[in-house]
């Protein structure tokens, strides 16, 4: 089992020396996102100041950029770091990518399946300089002159990694990716009945193994090495799984429980606006089947255990700003001994 680290600097200034701790602590690798910041650019920082962690965006949202701008962005960085780099992709939901990005919103899961199609002959096209010509019905590329390719690369077997909550999301990563990145938002029970079980069907039908996938979580964790700590955590814990749960769209998660009419309560809540009531309705028992708790001591055993069989990479839903990095470290040490 790998543990990695999410990079969530306020500053790029910030990423060669988080980049350079993460390395020394152990950690297998470290994430990007994209929220307040671009999810490439301090991944070429971390590139550049360490020499054996992998590097990936957990995630980039594919639908705000073209295949082949996001083939350029992953080859340049796969060849900086000497094949570290993996590309972690997700689609967001509509509204974000109609209004956010000003982009079109298509049926996701099969424009996402002619994405990592398209990004990966674009590949192909630069490494062995065959023609490209990939025609899907969300996407066209036909022209790559040798003024636009960029050399050949020694690990052009870019890794692929995809986001996702719903079942064809999880059948599309079987099918087709190397890699997928449990929502923060599941449980063990979504993991094991929903996302796996959907996960091996994909990858059946395209004559696949499971263990061809690798599989990355970021678990919600209630972390202190006091009472007082740890229960301030929880109630940001509680906001945090009530803001998620009441996305319809994730709504299977909290059926797979028997706590459907709560999702409802929580839409209902968040289409009035009503943000300071929701996490009320996040009783304790479900936040202790959402979230980890634990002191510094033994969160790591905890992920060990809990994910152990389910998960090949973990990692804590917690930003790394390089204090406690002696406590980083023991968290590193027991979830990679699994």
């Amino acid at each position: 089992m790998k543990f990695d680290i999410h990079l969530a600097p306020a500053s790029l200034s910030h990423i060669p020396s988080l980049a350079r701790q993460a390395e020394s602590i152990g950690a297998s690798g470290v994430w990007a996102n994209e929220t307040q910041h671009d999810p490439f650019l301090p991944l070429a920082l971390a590139a550049e100041h360490t020499s054996r962690i992998e590097l990936g965006t957990a995630v980039a949202i594919a639908f705000a950029r073209s295949p082949t701008v996001v083939a350029h962005t992953a080859w340049d960085l796969a060849e900086l770091s000497g094949g570290r780099f993996r590309l972690g992709l997700g689609t967001q939901v509509k509204a974000h990518v109609e209004r956010r990005f000003g982009m079109t919103w298509e049926a996701p899961v099969p424009r996402l399946r002619e994405y990592l199609q398209a990004v990966r002959v674009v590949w192909d096209s630069w490494q062995n300089r065959t023609r490209l010509n990939y025609r899907g019905q969300h996407y066209k590329l036909t022209l790559m002159t040798p003024f636009f390719s960029p050399n050949p690369i020694d690990h052009p077997r870019i890794p692929i990694f995809i986001a996702g909550v719903n079942p064809p999301l999880c059948r599309l990563a079987g099918e087709l990716a190397d890699g997928f990145h449990v929502h923060p938002y599941h449980t063990v029970k979504y993991l094991a009945e929903v996302v796996r079980p959907a996960m091996a069907e994909g990858a059946a039908r395209a004559g696949r193994e499971m263990s061809a996938i690798e599989i990355a979580t970021s678990t919600f964790v209630i972390l202190g090495e006091t009472e007082a700590e740890r229960a301030a955590d929880r109630e940001a814990m509680r906001a945090q799984i009530s803001f998620y749960a009441s996305t319809p769209s994730y709504r299977g998660v909290m059926e797979t429980h028997g706590w459907g009419e709560t999702g409802a309560a929580l839409s209902a809540l968040a289409s009035r606006g009503q943000w300071g009531e929701m996490p009320r309705l996040i009783a304790d028992e479900m936040l202790a089947t959402f979230a980890v708790e634990g002191t510094w001591a033994d969160i790591g055993l905890e992920l060990r255990e809990r994910y152990s069989g389910l998960a090949d990479r973990v990692s804590l839903y917690r930003p790394f700003t390089g204090e406690r990095a002696d406590d980083w470290r023991r968290v590193a040490d027991a979830a990679r001994s699994a």
